[in-house]
């Protein structure tokens, strides 16, 4: 008999057509409304960007920051800087790319402030520029130094005959080339039921797997649960488990020899991706020297059962 477990951190209020709280690439799937952003959430706001997002931004900010200098020095006189060309729009470019020199405290001698007005507002541009560059180069050593798992989940999930019974399985790999060290996962399965009222739960299970832990891994582990007695699963049909309103949420850790450290990485599956009476197709063959090759690009591939 399958034996519920407590609420695993998304509550058991539901509705039709729930949502997953996490997404397959491990981020949270929660909107959020009403929060306060603080100062204090910059550094994890840069963090969590993607990389072309975060040089967007960098790219973004160091024109905006040369535009609004460059109207200032335009507008206090470019005399100051430079002689006017008597043209407004070269004016601004002038003082636009004197404002890059000073931000960037590059200097190339060509053009320099003779103002008093025009050195104070150097001399405050050239401190924005030494703590703006400080703070990207802090962002970008935690972002390169930040522990993260490189694990790769197989697009699919298969229920498949299994050790005369069935079992519910899929696979991952490190897509990175070190070894992943004493992998451990867990499996939680989340069940949306409408009850007598009318109203949708969320029942939740600690699925029990063949093997949830081990030593290293150096290519790629299916995960396997068995469909036995004491699973949820167990009174079902192949059609009536694709057709759950279900989803898996899986945890898994390692130490990542990279980083020397323990990471973790989160993800999930909806049940509607699961794909019955197939089986996985080998990921890995040798070569002629004897050495394992492994594809990455196989690790979703199915064939059918024989």
């Amino acid at each position: 008999m399958a034996k519920k477990s407590k609420d695993p951190g998304f509550g058991y209020k539901s509705a039709k057509n729930v949502k997953g709280t996490i997404n397959k690439d491990g981020s949270s799937n929660i909107i959020h409304i009403n929060r306060r952003f603080g100062i204090e959430d910059l550094y994890t706001f840069f963090i969590a960007l993607s990389w072309w997002q975060f040089f967007l931004l960098v790219i973004l900010g160091y024109t905006a920051l040369n535009i609004v200098f460059g109207i200032i020095y335009t507008l206090i006189g470019i005399e100051q800087i430079t002689p006017s060309t008597g043209n407004t729009f070269r004016d601004f470019l002038n003082g636009f790319f004197f404002s890059a020199q000073t931000l960037t405290t590059v200097g190339y001698g060509g053009i320099a402030p003779k103002g008093l007005t025009a050195n104070m507002i150097a001399a405050f541009e050239a401190l924005i520029g030494l703590i703006s560059f400080s703070f990207i180069t802090g962002l970008l050593y935690g972002r390169f130094s930040k522990p993260k798992a490189a694990i790769r989940f197989s697009n699919n999930l298969i229920v498949r005959d299994f050790n005369d019974g069935r079992a519910l399985m899929f696979r991952l790999m490190n897509s990175r080339k070190t070894l992943m060290i004493e992998p451990k996962v867990t499996v939680n399965l989340s069940i949306n039921e409408q009850d007598e009222t009318g109203q949708y739960k969320r029942s939740f299970f600690r699925l029990s797997l063949e093997r949830d832990k081990i030593t290293y891994l150096p290519t790629i582990w299916t995960i396997v649960h068995p469909i036995d007695e004491m699973s949820p699963l167990y009174h079902l049909t192949n059609e009536e488990i694709k057709n759950l309103d279900a989803g898996l949420y899986i945890m898994i850790q390692y130490h990542e020899e990279s980083f020397g450290q323990t990471v973790y990485q989160a993800t999930s599956y909806k049940f509607s991706q699961i794909l019955t009476d197939v089986k996985y197709a080998p990921s890995s063959n040798f070569d002629e020297d004897g050495y394992t090759v492994l594809d990455h690009e196989k690790l979703s591939d199915v064939e059918p059962m024989v």
